[in-house]
């Protein structure tokens, strides 16, 4: 028995990671491991799924979960114009150096100054301002 759950898991990991690597936060790296999981092993897959993309998506969260709300309704405030990008927006996308328009984060969302936000697609992103890769999609 336990020799058929490590193979589970380890199916689960081998198939879900990749997908569970791009979750934002830990609500949506738990919901969206568990529904990998699950279609790639089952019921013990979601459970083992869940739990790697709750821990996944809050370590790759730049913003806190209690600063993304407000966040997003900072930007929604200013007006920016939205860019229309042909590429999915996701995290690891690299966005051109020329006609987007980056904007500096305020200074209350501490870590995230470092980076510059803009709007793509009706979607606000954070964008290390170096390499123009989208660093955090904000929900």
């Amino acid at each position: 028995m336990s020799n058929r759950f490590v193979l589970a898991a380890a199916t689960v990991l081998t198939l879900a990671l990749p997908a569970i690597a791009n979750a934002q936060g830990v609500p949506g790296g738990i919901d969206r491991g568990a529904r990998e999981g699950e279609r790639a092993a089952g019921p013990v897959g979601a459970i083992v799924g869940g739990t790697i993309g709750g821990v996944v998506g809050g370590v790759s969260s730049i913003l806190g979960v209690d600063d993304r709300p407000r966040f997003r309704t900072y930007v929604v405030e200013q007006h920016h114009p939205s860019y229309h990008y042909r590429d999915e927006v996701r995290v690891g996308a690299v966005l051109p150096a020329s006609g987007v328009t980056y904007y500096e984060v305020p200074d209350e969302y501490g870590p995230a100054r470092s980076y510059r936000y803009t709007v793509v697609n009706d979607r606000t992103v954070l964008v290390d301002p170096r390499t123009h890769r989208i660093v955090e999609v904000i929900e």
